[in-house]
């Protein structure tokens, strides 16, 4: 147990000493796999990722919905998990980030796209970056770079100028 000074409270102190309510069961497919959890009402799908299915590749950015950090596929859409509550994806289909590669470790197209287009600069928006790609072109297989640069709007990016990742996409789209 961690030793707190009197008077500072660390928001880690907050979450887990917090009240406990109700549970609710959950259960998903993520990347392939079932899961079933008891979790509060109030969690959000994203920290539902993270914390009870243990796949910290979804990244939480600004708890706002405004960065795409934590975008992942939900029944085959691209969605900002932290827009939705882990009992709004009872018994939904999941794809976070770590279940792009195949199991031999071969890289998604995107994946390979963006390591060989330097689409990627500190990591941080990578993985929403990828999956929102994903949708993108499960949406219009062939789109121009504007069409490209419209459908990656809800994520950003502080590290780059957005050229490598939006060459990543279409040369993912190329293929």
């Amino acid at each position: 147990m961690r030793h707190v000074v009197a008077g500072t409270t660390t928001v880690t102190d907050c979450i887990r000493y917090r009240p406990r309510g109700p549970k609710v069961e959950v259960s998903v497919t993520v990347n392939g796999v079932q899961h079933t959890h008891d979790v509060e009402p109030r969690t959000l799908l994203v920290q539902y990722i993270r914390e009870n299915v243990g796949l910290t590749g979804t990244n939480i950015g600004c708890d706002t919905s405004s960065c795409g950090a934590c975008t992942i596929h939900f029944n085959g859409e691209s969605v900002k998990s932290c827009t939705m509550l882990a009992v709004q994806a009872d018994g939904g289909d999941i794809a976070t980030i770590e279940g792009l590669a195949a199991a031999d470790g071969t890289l998604h197209p995107m994946q390979q796209a963006f390591m060989e287009n330097h689409g990627l600069q500190c990591g941080y928006c990578t993985p929403g970056m990828v999956m929102a790609a994903i949708g993108i072109l499960d949406e219009n297989p062939h789109p121009t770079e504007q069409e490209v640069r419209i459908g990656l709007e809800g994520n950003l990016c502080r590290c780059t100028g957005y050229h490598n990742i939006v060459q990543s996409v279409l040369a993912a789209a190329a293929k």
